[in-house]
């Protein structure tokens, strides 16, 4: 004959609330996988750098189209150039809009303006939260340890800095290396005869700002290069 007491009801209530729980954390993830990235996109505009822009300006739609799917993407475009110019676009949410605000920027002499962009994600990422900034450069002319303040506040917000360098100069290698490693971001090279590198380190810097180190983790596991490169380095904050 069966035992027809009744269940404790502090089990049932356990089983209720592991359901209301699990519904809710499963609520949660879909929200945050569809919720929209920011993300700072950082160019140094000098003289010599124009190859390079046009590159960039042909290649930045990767960042939108890889993350698509998650949520979206919105971009804003920071450059510098000439005597003391330090720009900012509004946010933009896709590579139409993004490679028309470059196609009017020509680049002029100057020197880097590093500390500029810094300082201006600070203020971005207080005002809203910021995913990433990726900046693009090859040069630096700037005191390292004058950045490295503005650098390390990045980091405490959890803003990671991807720092992207053209070329191989080791003054801007340590540099780059120094600001990424602050931010806890992460550090990489291109050649300007290879677009593709720096496509492919664009959409693994853009899939970050939206889905997190997470979705780095997923792309790096279906044997993305880049994703695998940058979550090498990035801290887990």
């Amino acid at each position: 004959m069966g035992d027809h007491s009744p269940k404790p009801p502090a089990a049932q209530g356990s089983a209720q609330s592991g359901s209301i729980e699990a519904f809710l954390e499963k609520a949660r993830g879909v929200t945050e996988s569809a919720s929209r990235g920011r993300l700072i996109f950082a160019l140094d505009a000098t003289m010599s750098r124009q190859p390079t822009w046009n590159m960039a300006q042909s290649i930045q739609g990767e960042m939108f189209r890889t993350t698509a799917a998650q949520g979206g993407l919105d971009v804003q475009l920071v450059y510098f150039r000439g005597f003391g110019e330090c720009r900012a676009s509004r946010f933009v949410s896709g590579g139409e809009g993004l490679g028309a605000l470059m196609s009017r920027i020509s680049c002029r002499g100057g020197r880097t303006q590093i500390g500029k962009v810094l300082r201006h994600a600070l203020d971005e990422s207080r005002a809203a939260r910021v995913g990433a900034l990726v900046y693009i450069g090859d040069a630096m002319e700037e005191r390292v340890d004058s950045l490295a303040a503005a650098a390390g506040e990045l980091g405490l917000l959890g803003v990671k800095t991807f720092m992207f360098q053209e070329g191989q100069d080791a003054a801007t290698q340590h540099a780059y290396r120094e600001i990424a490693r602050l931010t806890g971001g992460a550090y990489a090279t291109f050649d300007a005869t290879a677009p593709r590198r720096l496509a492919e380190l664009l959409a693994a810097a853009a899939a970050y700002a939206v889905g997190g180190r997470l979705e780095l983790e997923r792309r790096a596991d279906e044997g993305e290069g880049a994703a695998r490169l940058l979550l090498s380095q990035i801290g887990r904050g």
